[in-house]
């Protein structure tokens, strides 16, 4: 066992010998091994982060929605829709929600109105998430003046700002007292815009659910895990968007690797050839050039793994975040939780060093096994 570890430890010794000679075009191809896996792995790093974020939240969302729909489009639930809900078998609580969107033409973007019923702000007050106060430059105390879908100004005090670490579901939501949004917005007073069902027991959520479609003919049900499942459909789609437009840089990765798959330069032919006549043999030559894949590989992936590391858990990913969590005015800012999943490791590892690898050996094995003399000659 020490004479194999000694004979690694020269082989290592000869391999950073061999590299440093050619150091120029070595640190080239470290440079684009390095791009390509700090894109490849900011891309999975970010996605899973968000799947892991998005799941988090969701957990905590309503079993079942309802939306009463009329002529295909979303349409208001009634206080009677809702109490024929309510006596169902397994509900726990069912709670009838008012929410709505508002475009706010002074900053051009988007906001989600919604009305509490439980710990509402007070009359006049609103509580705006971090997107809404940082592009309106306003704070707690200041007033927000919004003018209705049929005209009238409503001017409301900013009782308070939800905290960043919230932002990626609350930065457009600007919560209101249940009597200002049926004044801003004009609706009666019994109308909601869905309905919110908690099931007792996660097994029945189904049959729930089959019970509501009955109960209200024409209305939309839609379950927790639906709602899970089109979330990450949407980020395997973004996903693989962006991984498309990184196949260019891949593109260029690979017409290196097939560069030194198709032979080695003349100066590491002679170098195999003299390497043979002094008496190593084809194990050892792979064996170097093994090492040689191992460490340029090593090195690209660990660099293009950290450096994709702190671009997603340190600066929010700037350059994948919007493609990734998509394009707004309104764009949240917040703060991911680390995370590495061996899988993602696993296959990151599989696309990047083994093709590398392998085109590190094959030519090595096919200068071994010529003969010496042939393949200095030949380098002549």
């Amino acid at each position: 066992m020490h004479a194999w570890i000694n004979r690694q430890s020269l082989l290592v010794d000869y391999t950073l010998s061999a590299l440093a000679r050619h150091a120029g075009r070595n640190l080239a191809i470290l440079a684009v091994y390095s791009c390509l896996v700090f894109v490849l792995a900011s891309t999975m790093l970010f996605s899973d982060a968000l799947r892991r974020e998005s799941r988090a939240l969701l957990s905590h969302s309503p079993d079942v929605l309802i939306q009463k729909l009329s002529a295909g489009r979303h349409a208001f639930l009634t206080a009677a829709d809702v109490e024929r809900i309510g006596p169902l078998r397994g509900v726990s609580r069912i709670e009838g929600r008012r929410w709505g969107y508002f475009y706010d033409p002074a900053v051009r973007a988007n906001y989600t109105l919604m009305a509490v019923a439980s710990d509402p702000p007070a009359r006049g007050s609103i509580r705006v998430g971090e997107g809404v106060a940082r592009l309106s430059g306003l704070a707690k105390g200041n007033a927000l003046a919004l003018r209705s879908p049929e005209g009238p100004l409503h001017v409301f005090t900013i009782e308070g700002v939800f905290r960043e670490e919230s932002s990626l579901v609350s930065t457009d939501l600007v919560l209101m007292h249940p009597e200002d949004w049926i004044e801003f917005f004009q609706v009666a007073s019994d109308l909601c815009t869905d309905a919110a069902v908690t099931v007792v027991n996660p097994a029945e959520v189904r049959n729930v659910a089959r019970k509501v479609a009955e109960r209200l003919p024409g209305s939309r049900v839609v379950l927790k895990e639906e709602i899970l499942r089109t979330y990450d459909s949407l980020f395997d789609w973004r996903e693989g968007l962006l991984l498309a437009l990184a196949s260019l840089l891949a593109a260029s990765f690979a017409v290196l690797a097939w560069n030194k798959a198709s032979g080695l330069a003349a100066d590491e032919r002679r170098e195999i050839g003299i390497l043979k006549a002094i008496g190593w043999d084809t194990r050892d030559v792979l064996t170097m050039k093994l090492w040689e894949g191992a460490l340029v590989s090593g090195c690209a992936f660990g660099t293009g793994l950290l450096a994709a590391w702190i671009h997603v858990f340190h600066f929010r990913a700037p350059l994948v975040a919007p493609v990734l969590a998509g394009w707004s005015v309104l764009y949240p800012r917040f703060d991911l939780t680390p995370s590495l999943d061996p899988w993602m490791l696993l296959t990151l590892s599989f696309l990047t060093i083994f093709p590398y690898t392998l085109a590190t050996l094959v030519p090595a094995w096919k200068a071994a096994i010529t003969d010496p003399d042939a393949v200095m000659r030949g380098s002549e």
